[in-house]
């Protein structure tokens, strides 16, 4: 099986209106503004009304809570009558971020309306039936044991709590005989869902789905949180007097949902997305406590993130939201995790969801290698949707392993498992079988390249036992024997309609020099945000660039256990700038970053870690018509300034220039393996170092000490390392040190924290560790003597074996 080709494609750049560019200059007063007005023009925001709605949601016009007519009506009026006739009322949600967080929504909203607030949450073991109100109450099926939608057991359950009116929140639609059931049973049924329609209304209260506006209307594309919210919205509108708190309390929640969801991020969308991050800001800010979410804060802390910017929700509580349900099953504890008020409690919980997610990623990352050890036995040649079963695959995270298999393949693909903790009837414990004792395949398919996945699986329903979802992600089960004729119609089903698949694409949005890369393109760029489908983060091209300082690890858990997830780290170079630009390539290894020049594809953001701004790798190949470098002629590419201060300011970027001197000969070949990979002379051009004493050193490293212990803050290694001027492994020692004399020295990835404890080593251990590190750095300083001297003809035939061993 040959790795597939990606197809790259750029954005050629508009012609725009001076009045556009000075509009979108006005929101960017720390930049010219030019690539967010070129980005905002290519996505077809190209009128003063659009423009300031799309950047300042305050300008923006939302459409009323009635704009879904009638049903709106008959959904607030059944919800007024049983407040007024006290009947129980059941909010049914789902498993994943936005059912989680519609039900929060319309748990918190709700509760609002109808008598005897909840109190202390709680589940009954092994369903997701809450118990903790009278009058209110919530169901999240099992992701494991069960599917999306209403089922017949969990109806049951929520008739002998006494519920007489059940509200869906994104899901339900096409429950057809689920909805029949709950009416034989005296319970009314109030959709609210943003998935497909079913092909007649459903004998339901209301159904508020806004696939039936058109698709250019403000409203089409909400997710299920903003179907939910729309609901509370209009009931606040109705009965204005009853809410004992603001609507915008649920804007958050609106938020995490909506973003961490497959739906397009424009009209009403954008706008609740906006307001939404604000709110989850002011949580983390200016809140009183008595209205912040602490789980919501604690989930923040965890993923290293500040709740200013949508990617802290796409890549922090999202997925971690929806790893509870991927791997234990059962997240209806998710529901307390974001509306309790108890810290204690949601910090328990929201460390469940940690582990749960470390151990996602690690899952997930051995379901790909099985699925990519699979996909080397077929012939992709004749194949245009990729299907492929195996019983030992974890269902919760095929969907996962689905759509990062069609990007990298640029083919639909559909992953299925027959592992027995699915079963065709809810709560049933026994192998899944259908009816007729047939054994299910349970699973989850991704598209690409626009292709409706939807439709094409329904062309095919006659196969399944069940599926649903909408046209980019669906779910469905089929018994396994129909698995190899389900393949081949699929395939032919979509080869019948001329599309062609197997040339993954990439569009670059923008062509930028390495120069530009910086905090100031990435508030510009951030104007564009929250992104997501309809309006992609965007992407940047880097030509003729190179990669250096490159290395890789795995990383590790809360608990500091190895996940086993790699990322690899780098700095990426041009000709554009005499400064590298830091970096990251989630799932690869460093070996897999090409030698010499490369094009690369890259999004610009913010490492808040780290508080930096780098480039997340998504895409690099070798530079076509790149001539390589002429390694025979070392004696011509390394260059000896040292005396010749006057040459530094002469063509500067035409060389690669070492200004500081190096402490060993590692140092020195990382130098020359950058040249060459730069293509570009390595001039030697360091001074004669003018070091401090050891002991000045050691008191410098001190006061630092003392200056973190008092305020706290925290500091990286490598700004130790470049403030000290010391290597790692002296820096290591003089830690040591540290904590010998009675500081506590806690280690947190590549940063430390410092704090005052007193009780340090007896006074022997304490004198000798201080001694070890004022020899280590004494030795240093003395290496780097040696270097600032050494002939430039050793330096030359030390760079001609290098090269020899690369």
């Amino acid at each position: 099986m040959p790795e597939p080709q990606l197809q790259w494609q750029v954005s050629p750049p508009p012609h725009l209106p001076q009045w556009f560019i000075d509009a979108v200059k006005r929101h960017s007063p720390t930049s010219d503004g030019r690539y967010a007005a070129q980005l905002l023009w290519q996505r077809g925001i190209q009128d003063p009304e659009q423009l300031a709605g799309f950047l300042d949601p305050k300008l923006y016009k939302p459409a009323s809570p009635f704009a879904f007519g009638q049903e709106m009506h008959w959904a607030v009026e059944r919800l007024q009558q049983a407040r007024d006739r006290r009947e129980k009322v059941a909010v049914w949600g789902d498993f994943d971020a936005d059912g989680i967080t519609s039900t929060a929504v319309l748990w918190e909203g709700l509760g609002q309306f109808l008598p005897q607030r909840p109190t202390s949450p709680s589940a009954i073991p092994n369903s997701g039936l809450s118990t903790q109100h009278s009058a209110l109450t919530y169901y999240i099926p099992n992701r494991l044991t069960e599917s999306h939608g209403l089922n017949n057991r969990g109806i049951d359950a929520l008739a002998s709590q006494g519920v007489t009116l059940i509200v869906t929140c994104d899901t339900g639609s096409t429950n057809l005989s689920e909805i029949d059931y709950a009416e034989s049973l005296g319970m009314g049924v109030i959709i609210t869902d943003h998935h497909t329609l079913p092909p007649e209304r459903p004998p339901v209260v209301a159904i508020i789905n806004p696939r039936y506006f058109a698709e250019d209307h403000q409203l089409f594309h909400l997710s299920g949180v903003a179907v939910a919210y729309k609901l509370v919205e209009a009931l606040y509108s109705a009965m204005p007097d009853v809410p004992k708190q603001p609507l915008e309390n649920l804007l958050d929640l609106v938020a995490i949902g909506l973003i961490a969801d497959l739906v397009q991020l424009s009209g009403d969308c954008r706008y609740l997305a906006q307001l939404g991050i604000g709110r989850l800001q002011k949580n983390l800010e200016s809140l009183p406590i008595s209205q912040r979410r602490p789980g919501v804060t604690r989930l923040l802390e965890l993923c290293q993130r500040s709740g200013d910017r949508p990617t802290d929700i796409s890549f922090g509580i999202g997925p971690r939201i929806n790893a509870v349900s991927r791997i234990q099953g059962d997240a209806s504890f998710c529901v307390e995790l974001l509306t309790s008020r108890d810290e204690q409690r949601c910090h328990e919980l929201a460390w469940d969801t940690e582990l749960a997610n470390a151990r996602r990623k690690s899952l997930q990352k051995d379901v790909m290698q099985q699925v990519q050890q699979k996909l080397a036995q077929l012939d992709l040649s004749t194949t245009s949707v990729i299907v492929l079963c195996d019983e030992q695959w974890q269902p919760g995270v095929l969907g996962l392993v689905a759509g990062q298999i069609a990007q990298e393949y640029g083919r639909p693909t559909i992953l299925l498992s027959t592992a027995d903790n699915f079963t065709a009837d809810a709560f049933d414990s026994e192998r899944p079988m259908t009816d007729a004792g047939e054994i299910l395949a349970r699973g989850s398919a991704r598209s690409v390249n626009q292709i409706d996945l939807y439709q094409l699986v329904k062309s095919q329903e006659h196969l399944l036992h069940r599926f649903g979802g909408h046209p980019f992600a669906a779910g469905l089960s089929l018994p396994a024997e129909n698995i190899p004729l389900f393949t081949e119609a699929i395939n032919q089903q979509l080869r019948q309609q001329g599309v062609i698949t197997g040339k993954p694409t990439m569009t670059a949005d923008l062509v930028v020099p390495v120069a530009e890369l910086s905090k100031e393109l990435f508030r510009e760029l951030k104007l564009l945000e929250p992104c997501g489908m309809g309006n992609p983060v965007p992407k940047l091209l880097i030509e003729n660039c190179w990669f250096s300082n490159v290395w890789n690890r795995n990383t590790q858990d809360v608990k500091g256990r190895k996940v086993q997830y790699i990322k690899t780290e780098f700095e990426i170079w041009d000709d554009s700038s005499p400064e590298a630009f830091a970096g990251i390539w989630w799932g690869h290894y460093q070996d897999e970053l090409p030698k010499g020049r490369c094009d690369a594809i890259v999004e610009l953001d913010y490492n808040n870690y780290k508080k930096r701004t780098e480039v997340r790798l998504l895409a690099v190949q070798p530079r076509l018509g790149a001539n390589g470098f002429n390694r025979s002629t070392q004696q011509e590419w390394i260059l000896d300034w040292r005396e010749e201060e006057d040459l530094l300011s002469v063509q500067a970027s035409n060389y690669i220039i070492l200004k500081e001197c190096p402490s060993s000969w590692d140092e020195l070949q990382v130098w020359f393996r950058r040249a060459t990979q730069s293509e570009r002379p390595l001039a030697i051009a360091y001074s004669p170092p003018e070091p401090p004493s050891p002991r000045d050193v050691w008191e410098q490293l001190i006061g630092i000490a003392k200056y973190l212990s008092r305020t706290g803050e925290s500091a990286t290694l490598a700004q130790l390392s470049e403030k000290l001027d010391l290597s790692d492994r002296s820096l290591h020692l003089g830690l040591q040190a540290l904590s010998h004399l009675g500081f506590q020295v806690k280690h947190q990835d590549w940063a430390i924290q410092v704090s005052w404890q007193a009780s340090g080593g007896t006074a022997d251990v304490t004198h000798d560790t201080i001694l070890t590190f004022l020899a280590a750095i004494k030795e240093e300083q003395f290496r780097r003597r040696y270097f600032s001297q050494v002939p430039l003809s050793t330096i030359q035939s030390m760079a001609a074996q290098t090269l020899l061993n690369q």
